[in-house]
Order: C-alpha cells, then sequence, then structure tokens
C-alpha cells in the first residue's frame, strides 16, 4: 500500500477512537475509592452515592476502601490513577490539611491538592462533640472544668494525626487552653468503636458517624461546631453560642477524579453525581444518618475547596507539629 495512504488510513482509524469511547463511557466499572475504614463519614456518605450512580451510569460502581495515614493513603492512590474515569475518590475535608501537614513537617508530600479535579461536594457538615455516657458531664461547662481538674488524663479518639476529627479537637482544646490524651486511630469508624468501648472520653464526628449511636444512648452529644444549630439536633449548642466565636468546623465529603481525566468523561461523572444526590433512596440514606446534603458542581465546588484548604493549612500552623506517639 502506498505510504501516505496507509498512514491516512491509521489516522482515520485512530481519530474515532476517542469520540467513541466517550460515547460509551463508562463501559466498564468505576472503582470509588474511600480512604478511611468502614463506619465513617466518607464511607458512610460514598456507599449510597455509589448505589444512586451506578443506576445513572448504568455501571457498577464499586466502593474500595484504602485507609491510612489519615486518609494519606487512598488519597495519594487515586492523585497518582490513570486520569481515565475509571478510579474516583470519595474524600473528606482532611484531603487539604495532609500536603499542609507535610509542608510543616518538611517532608515529601503524598500528593499535591493540583493532582485532583473536583467533580462535586456532597454533605457538608459541623463536627460533633460526643463523649462516653459513663463521663459524668452534660455541658461544655463540665467537660472543661473536668479537663481542668485533670490535665493531659482525660483522651479523645480520632480519625489519624491531621485528619478530619483531630483538627477540630486541636481547634477546641487550643481555644480552651485544655490539655488532652490524643488517641489516634485509621478513620472515622475505629474513632468511633474506641469510644464506644470506653477506650478514650470523647471524640468529634459528623452526624452521619454519630447519629445512630447518640439515639441508642450509647453516645452523649455535648457541643457542635456549627455556625447554627444542626435542624436534627435541635437541642445541641455550638460552640459559637457558648462564647467559643473561633471554634467552627465542618466535615464534608466530596467527589474528585485524578487530574487530567478527559471533559467529556468529567462531564459524565459530574452529571452522574448531581443526579445521584437526588435519587429518592440516597435522600432517604443521609435522612436516616442526619446528614445535610449540601451539593455543589465542580466549579462551585473547586471554589469552596480551596477556600477552605486556605484555612485548614493556617489552622495546622495554629496546631503545630504533632508526632504519633503510639
Amino acid at each position: 500500500m502506498n505510504p501516505v495512504k496507509y498512514l491516512m488510513a491509521v489516522l482515520i482509524t485512530f481519530a474515532g477512537l476517542p469520540a467513541n469511547a466517550q460515547e460509551t463511557f463508562p463501559n466498564r466499572p468505576i472503582t470509588m475509592i474511600v480512604a478511611f475504614p468502614p463506619g465513617g463519614v466518607a464511607d458512610i456518605t460514598g456507599r449510597p452515592t455509589a448505589v444512586a450512580m451506578e443506576k445513572i451510569l448504568k455501571q457498577p460502581v464499586t466502593v474500595l476502601n484504602r485507609p491510612g495515614a489519615a486518609g494519606a493513603v487512598g488519597n495519594s492512590a487515586v492523585a497518582n490513577a490513570k486520569p481515565d474515569g475509571y478510579t474516583i475518590l470519595m474524600a473528606l475535608s482532611s484531603i487539604s490539611v495532609i500536603p499542609a501537614a507535610d509542608e510543616l513537617f518538611n517532608r515529601k508530600p503524598a500528593y499535591a491538592l493540583d493532582q485532583f479535579a473536583p467533580i462535586a461536594l456532597i454533605t457538608a457538615d459541623p463536627t460533633i462533640l460526643v463523649v462516653h455516657p459513663s463521663l459524668p458531664v452534660k455541658t461544655l461547662k463540665e467537660l472543661i472544668s473536668l479537663a481542668r481538674a485533670k490535665p493531659g488524663e482525660m483522651s479523645y479518639s480520632s480519625s489519624g494525626i491531621y485528619g478530619a476529627l483531630h483538627m477540630p479537637m486541636e481547634m477546641f482544646l487550643y481555644s480552651a487552653k485544655l490539655k488532652m490524651r490524643h488517641v489516634p486511630t485509621t478513620g472515622g469508624g475505629p474513632a468511633i468503636t474506641a469510644l464506644l468501648g470506653g477506650h478514650v472520653a470523647m471524640t468529634a464526628g459528623g452526624p452521619a458517624a454519630i447519629s445512630a449511636h447518640v439515639k441508642s444512648g450509647k453516645l452523649r452529644t455535648i457541643v457542635s461546631w456549627g455556625a447554627e444549630r444542626i435542624p436534627s439536633f435541635p437541642d445541641l449548642p455550638t460552640f459559637r453560642e457558648l462564647g467559643y466565636k473561633d471554634v467552627e468546623y465542618y466535615i464534608w465529603a466530596g467527589l474528585f477524579a485524578p487530574r487530567g481525566t478527559p471533559d467529556a468523561m468529567m462531564k459524565v461523572l459530574r452529571d452522574g453525581a448531581r443526579r445521584a444526590v437526588q435519587e429518592p433512596d440516597f435522600k432517604s440514606a443521609m435522612a436516616k444518618v442526619d446528614s445535610l446534603v449540601q451539593y455543589k458542581d465542580a466549579p462551585e465546588f473547586q471554589q469552596y475547596w480551596l477556600a477552605d484548604a486556605k484555612r485548614l493549612a493556617a489552622l495546622v500552623q495554629v496546631v503545630g507539629k504533632v508526632e504519633d506517639k503510639k
């Protein structure tokens, strides 16, 4: 065959592939990585989101838990994944803290924020301070008095150093000038389990992770990090109400893809997320755990995320270097 005609035939053949691939995306299962163990906010939000997106995308959306290092392991896996639309991340607000902590310690970053492309914000809830019912306190004033009487003795669990549950506790302790013993775990689920077992006195948790345990009497709420009271916990005061004006923190869950994922694939994923949060079963699942759906599409989510990341990076500097003493 004439070399020129052969080259033209090859180019024509390959020219059609991207369009065809875009038309059929997705044509195989999608993996949604959750960077924490089951039982935490990311997992509780991720699973109903995956189920709803399956119906819309007509392909399985499989949740894969990849816990470790307060979310760094799973986040890094997606940051370095092939940007083809088949690997996505259900991340928490702590995604922004890890690079700031790496910079603080002058260590090689696990990932950079610009390695991710936002798909959609799904939920955003203020964290809630919960205690084991055996702790003889029912108000923030009583808790602070007890902590001051036992400096460094009372303990709290978290999802990991600089994680989504560690940062609000440090914010509170810094503002109230308290000292407590930090017990980091591998995720929000294990942090709650540690509290339920009486191994620690308290923890911070999103409504989705603590609601059922509060309703069953296994945990007691003390105060919320929200700017306003949570509708599903109308009797729960906020730190702001009680005089701690700068103690405010939200744990949000959002979907990301690796940077460089083609626009056509991103459009499909964004549309899938938008329609997923409108599914009755998804709404019901979130309502059962008292989690507020706060959907934002990629452009608005990008702005929200970057503003939050800047605030959390500043908080890391306030908290300073925290070593894992386990």
